[in-house]
């Protein structure tokens, strides 16, 4: 039997034994709400015209979701706020709080709403 042979047996019960672990969590929530916010501040990111370059830019720096959020956050909405939540979720998930989770997973909704 070949080595190749050997690994995919014990990668399939590997896979079968972190299903369960994986169903309970809610990543894919969690997944589906940065989606979400990475589309509000995209279609945020250019209703205000032509601002200047900050100090950041003109250094070299890749712009990052937070910095993004930052420069963008208008029309009532806090996009740091929900990138926070966001933050908090993950967290909550890591540990298995489901119930921190949902309750980030929802402040940062109501922010996009």
């Amino acid at each position: 039997m070949t080595s190749t042979a050997k690994r995919q047996p014990a990668l399939l019960i590997l896979l079968c034994a972190a299903s369960p672990a994986v169903a309970g969590t809610c990543a894919n929530e969690i997944a589906r709400t940065q989606v979400q916010l990475d589309r509000v501040i995209e279609k945020d990111a250019g209703s205000y015209g032509w601002q200047p370059e900050s100090l950041s830019a003109l250094r070299g720096h890749q712009p990052t979701p937070r910095s993004l959020a930052e420069a963008e956050s208008g029309d009532g909405f806090d996009f740091t706020a929900a990138l926070d939540s966001l933050d908090r979720a993950r967290a909550a998930d890591h540990v298995g709080d489901m119930r921190a989770c949902r309750r980030e997973l929802a402040r940062a909704r109501s922010i996009l709403r």
